[in-house]
């Protein structure tokens, strides 16, 4: 049924009226209001006469953590026209709310909340509001909002300055929602009511630097109210063209609100389905991750589903673009196109692992993944393109390599749920308030507990262990049992304390506060109640986030410290008490405590990995993943490698003056508010200095080479080759020839290897291999040429051997044959010799002493060296 406030509705029957509702905290000035501190931005890009026409041009802005910066991409171009760098942000998830005027970024680690304009591109406000999860801000056209999930206010805002417009919407704590539809509504639902209301915004006031005062008629309004659920279901939204459409996550069932109608539609799902925040035209994709179907509601209501390739459940939300379902899986990066039947038409690969948002703007898809350097955007053709968003960089070196995707986990073994834990009632006037602890999921994800009891049956979501069980006699004793409900089917049920209602009960605590500490406890504490003649013989404890309700745990005093882990860190909660009197007898709920976001040590840094710097003596380079925060932004790392330690705010650390070849020991440690975490630990070692052994040598007449291999010691080594006399070699580490070198003679080589720690060496013994020559006379053409060489005649003659460098007949020693190989000792200077026709003209004052009965000289006009004839490779003699 639907109730339309102060307007009019849409619908067959008479609406019926909801009761306005009080019941909540305040959105202080702190959280909302005023963002006036003045925020230094870097930015780079277009000048700003055109940037209102680039913000109409296909445009949107993405998010890259890993640089801090926000890059506007063109969905036409697919390129980055403009950047603009957030100081302290780098890698913390950040929420980005834009229209084609404004965009609003709030940074969930830190809360801090800034406006730009898009137009000028200038800072608007910026403020810090309450990090975590459970705030968020809308916009569209002219109108923004802040939606307070945890406390159940909505508040509007002047986009131009974010001062509060009149007074805020409220309802129950734990709404969830808060987005608008293509006509303008901003959308909430109530899970704790099973509601779904329309939220319209004031008029701007006329001057943009006050808010409009209570009273003044400037105030959203709430409009329409639909049923779309039985109370205590888990509720999702995803706001439509004209509508929208609530999950029913408890029940298994889409409701559609369009036009003042509700259309429900069952759906068959063994697991918690999910929505997108905005679904653009008139079929709504439900995905299941655990199943990874995806189950598509059309405008009549009819069902059709497909299933999603792979493996695991870390799919995110199916969006409808263009006649076709993109989803994205965050475990390979993968995002995956259906056709309006269900059939996979495309696979988009990224470049890496990790969150992908997809948004449909301006007529195209816009698919951004925040840790990496690449987007996608798909035109109305589904024309698919890649953006790289570092592209023209201007802000600085390109941030530290993906790391490896972790190894997909082990599939669980995967049974029905157990029981619900510490199942507990407290009577009312005519009610009771039932209350448990979360059951084991055995493997797979809990989609509803049912409560049974005084011959009801209750089902609530996974999310809502809390309810109030009305319609009770007083003075008649009741028990109520409690069991979850699973994929595999209905778990055991356990059973409550007997309760017996009265209208005796005692009064709630007047206030409650609570306060997060850095153990990662929170302390709640109230007032005592006033028993009302009776004894308050203890408190029950509720924590409310968005849109869940869940029991935090009993005291028999008037403060209740819920322990470390309890909650989720980096969540918003509130509290609120119950009063039982020693009857059994519980009060109404207090008012909601102030919002407190649970905070604890950061984890481990995961993937923590070190490396030798080969280029650098003495010094290690340590690179890691970042650990996960818990609840506040870490602010820095200490690293300690080798007992040196260094602070930084980066993931990646380079340590120096740790000696040569030193084995170390890293630690790592995250710190936030909290103060350090556990250290991830590694070992390393410094580059040491190279290793070299000599593996064989060999040798000719004038030259050697010596092989050998070079252990480098992690670093990057040269190589060189030594002798007395002769200048180094450089050369390969494996294998360095020396050339030039003396025939027959014995050498000592030295091998060095240098790398930044210093010089490793090696030596080896090799004596050069002795140089022969050929004697050569070759007969003439004519007459007694014919004959010359061809034997030792009186007079002279090619090839005859002296014992000194000169023709004297008195110290020949004898003659050559032709061809005759002989041994080469040393050159000396002596008599020219002239060999004319008998030896290519070759003349020379050279001699050879060889090895001719005993070392006598041979010209070297009749000796042909081998290798080349080279008379300067022989030593002088």
């Amino acid at each position: 049924m639907a109730t339309i406030d102060d307007a009019g509705h849409a619908g067959t029957g008479p609406p019926r009226r909801r009761p306005r509702r009080m019941r909540g905290g305040v959105v202080t000035i702190a959280t909302v209001a005023a963002l006036l501190a003045a925020m230094g931005l870097t930015i780079h890009g277009l000048g700003a006469a055109d940037n209102a026409v680039a913000s109409h041009d296909a445009s949107s802005w993405l998010w890259s953590a890993a640089r801090s910066e926000l890059a506007r991409v063109n969905g036409i171009t697919a390129r980055v026209d403009t950047r603009v760098g957030i100081p302290g942000a780098r890698r913390h998830p950040m929420q980005v709310t834009q229209t084609d005027r404004l965009l609003v970024l709030r940074d969930l680690n830190t809360g801090q909340v800034s406006s730009l304009d898009l137009a000028t591109l200038q800072i608007t406000a910026t403020t810090r509001t309450t990090p975590g999860l459970g705030v968020n801000v809308a916009l569209h056209e002219d109108a923004a909002f802040v939606v307070d999930a945890v406390q159940g206010v909505v508040r509007q805002l002047d986009p131009r300055s974010l001062t509060p417009i009149g007074e805020p919407v409220r309802y129950p704590p734990g709404i969830t929602g808060g987005s608008f539809d293509g006509e303008g509504r901003l959308w909430i639902a109530v899970p704790s009511e099973g509601t779904v209301s329309a939220v319209t915004a004031a008029p701007l006031p006329s001057a943009p630097a006050s808010a409009a005062p209570a009273g003044a008629g400037l105030s959203p309004k709430k409009v329409e109210t639909y049923d779309v659920a039985d109370a205590s279901h888990e509720l999702v939204v995803s706001t439509l063209d004209d509508g929208v459409a609530v999950l029913d996550r408890t029940a298994s069932a889409l409701v559609t609100v369009q036009r003042g109608e509700v259309r429900t539609t069952p759906l068959t799902m063994t697991a918690p389905g999910a929505l997108p925040a905005r679904t653009s035209g008139p079929h709504v994709p439900v995905t299941v991750p655990g199943e990874r179907r995806v189950h598509v509601v059309d405008d009549a209501g009819a069902v059709r589903a497909f299933t999603v390739p792979g493996a695991g459940d870390k799919i995110s939300p199916a969006v409808a673009w263009a006649g076709r379902y993109y989803c994205a899986d965050e475990a390979s990066g993968t995002v995956y196109a259906f056709d309006s039947g269900g059939q996979l038409v495309d696979t988009i690969r990224g470049r890496g692992t990790g969150p992908l948002e997809l948004e449909v703007r301006e007529n195209h898809l816009f698919i951004n993944a925040p840790d990496s350097a690449t987007a996608q955007v798909v035109d109305d053709k589904h024309q698919v393109r890649e953006v790289d968003k570092y592209a023209n960089d201007v802000l600085g070196g390109d941030p530290p390599p993906a790391p490896p995707p972790p190894p997909p986990p082990k599939k669980p073994k995967v049974g029905k749920p157990g029981a619900p834990r510490g199942v507990t009632a407290a009577a009312g006037n005519a009610q009771a308030r039932v209350s448990w602890r979360p059951a084991p999921a055995n493997g797979a994800e809990i989609t509803r507990y049912v409560v049974q009891g005084a011959d009801q049956r209750v089902e609530v979501g996974a999310n809502q262990r809390a309810v109030e069980i009305k319609g009770l006699t007083n003075g008649e004793t009741y028990r109520f049992s409690v069991h979850a409900v699973n994929a595999k089917g209905d778990g055991p049920a356990r059973t409550s304390n007997p309760v017996t209602p009265t209208a005796a009960v005692p009064d709630p605590p007047a206030g409650v506060t609570a306060r997060e500490r850095p153990d990662g406890t929170v302390l709640v504490k109230w007032p005592a109640a006033d028993g009302q003649g009776n004894t308050i013989a203890k408190y029950v404890v509720t924590a409310t986030s968005a849109g869940t309700n869940a029991p935090a745990g009993e005291s028999r005093r008037t403060e209740l410290v819920v322990p470390a882990g309890e909650l989720e860190y980096g969540t918003q909660y509130a509290f609120t008490v119950v009063a039982v009197n020693d009857r059994g007898a519980g009060s109404a709920a207090s008012p909601v405590s102030n919002t407190v976001v649970p905070y604890a040590p950061p984890e481990r840094p995961s993937e923590l990995r070190s490396t030798t710097v080969a280029d650098r003596p003495g010094a290690v380079a340590v690179q890691w993943s970042p650990a996960a925060a818990n609840g506040r932004p870490v602010t820095k790392y200490l690293v300690d490698v080798g007992g040196r330690s260094s602070e930084v705010t980066d993931t990646r650390a380079t340590v120096d003056g740790l000696g040569n070849g030193q084995n170390v020991t890293v630690k790592v440690r995250a710190v936030n508010e909290a103060g350090p975490g556990p250290e991830a630990t590694t070992t390393a070692r410094t580059v040491a200095e190279p290793r070299v052994t000599v593996t064989g040598s060999s040798a000719t007449a004038t030259s050697a080479t010596v092989t050998f291999t070079v252990d480098a010691g992690g670093g990057k080594a040269t190589c060189s080759l030594s002798t007395a006399g002769e200048p180094a070699k450089p050369g390969s580490c494996s294998s360095i020839t020396m050339t030039g070198l003396t025939p027959g003679t014995k050498y000592t080589f030295t091998v060095t290897a240098r790398n930044a720690a210093g010089d490793g060496t090696a030596t080896r013994a090799q004596a050069t291999g002795a140089l022969y020559g050929i004697a050569t006379c070759r007969n003439g053409p004519e007459d007694d040429q014919r004959t010359y060489c061809d034997k030792d005649v009186d007079g002279r003659n090619g090839n005859e051997i002296f014992s000194v460098p000169r023709q004297d007949n008195d110290r020949q020693v004898g003659w050559a044959k032709p061809g005759t190989r002989l041994k080469a000792y040393c050159r000396k200077s002596g008599e020219n010799v002239d060999s004319w026709i008998y030896n290519d003209q070759k003349q020379s004052t050279w001699w050879v002493q060889v090895d001719y009965k005993g070392r006598n000289y041979i010209p070297w006009a009749w000796l042909n060296l081998e290798g080349g004839d080279d008379i300067k490779v022989l030593p002088t003699c």
